[in-house]
């Protein structure tokens, strides 16, 4: 049972994709973190009030019998960073994809020859001209 299991992991590529999935989830906890802690700090100084991840817009206020004060409020802010963190990870993956992840180099083209009656290019095995249909 140990080797078809160690035979499942290998064909199917799930240790790969188990990899790839704790890698993800550490780069998304190193880009959030850059987010939260290098990032934000910066674009607070620039917009008026600060801390605009706890911004949001207030639809009812009711008080319970304690006398705690219940808000049910849309949390824009919190949406918004979210976004903002999706859109730098998205980036981040892009660009490291982009770099280790190259295209397959090109197959190398048949070697052709020329008609000598019609002068259309025939591949160099061919032994009659696809176009006149003479011996090449």
């Amino acid at each position: 049972m140990f080797k078809e299991f160690k035979n499942f992991l290998l064909q199917t590529n799930a240790l790969a994709l188990a990899v790839g999935v704790i890698i993800g989830g550490a780069v998304g906890k190193v880009v959030s973190s850059l987010v939260a802690d290098i990032l934000m700090p910066l674009i607070s100084l620039v917009i008026p009030g600060g801390n605009w991840r706890a911004a949001k817009i207030v639809l009812s206020t009711t008080t319970d019998a304690a006398g705690k004060t219940i808000e049910n409020a849309i949390t824009l802010g919190t949406f918004l960073g979210t976004v903002l963190d999706f859109v730098i990870i998205a980036a981040v993956v892009f660009l490291v994809t982009k770099s280790l992840l190259k295209p397959a180099p090109a197959a190398p083209a048949a070697p052709m020859k020329t008609c000598p009656e019609c002068l259309e290019s025939i591949p160099q095995a061919a032994r009659r001209c696809r176009a006149c249909g003479n011996p090449a």
